[in-house]
């Protein structure tokens, strides 16, 4: 299964500095606390739909690999996370098998539980960047997050309907 959101998420080009944006837009895009938080903010429901969760190999994991550990397999989450039933967001968690360790074997069963409401009651979360990215008009970011410092890698791809769009018009020029 497969879905359009997740091509353009595949597709998104990530800036090597923080670009100047408007600093609202930024306030999103730097986000450090949970996204889901911040929808449920816009929205009466925040829910998900797995598009794809399962093991794959490097060749399958491709996107982001440069940040992890080389490992033979990786769990991959893709979702779409919605807003009232409205895709808002298309999210790609690739966390390397030997993460899957302890309580972070988790994160094979979340099902169609919010990655944020698992990873931010973590005590042992941490981040170690978060990096802006583009595609045409629609804007992403990726983090490397560590569970008990182990490694995963979160990308999320705003999609047209998500609030962080709300005052485009005010952002001329970005």
């Amino acid at each position: 299964m497969s879905h359009p959101a997740l091509a353009e998420l595949r597709a998104l080009s990530f800036f090597d500095e923080i670009p100047s944006l408007n600093g609202e837009l930024l306030d999103w895009l730097l986000l450090e606390d949970s996204m889901t938080k911040r929808f449920e903010q816009h929205c009466e429901k925040v829910s998900v739909i797995v598009v794809n969760e399962g093991f794959v190999g490097p060749d399958m994991a491709r996107d982001g690999l440069e940040l992890l550990p080389a490992e033979p397999r990786y769990w991959l989450r893709e979702i779409l996370l919605c807003g009232d039933g409205e895709p808002w967001l298309a999210g790609r968690t690739l966390v390397p098998e030997s993460t899957l360790s302890g309580p972070e074997l988790a994160l094979q069963q979340l099902g169609t539980t919010p990655l944020g409401r698992y990873l931010f009651t973590a005590s042992t979360l941490t981040r170690d960047f978060i990096q802006v990215g583009q595609r045409d008009a629609l804007w992403g970011r990726r983090s490397r997050l560590r569970l008990s410092g182990k490694p995963l890698l979160l990308t999320e791809l705003f999609l047209t309907a998500s609030p962080l769009y709300e005052g485009e018009n005010e952002w001329s020029g970005v």
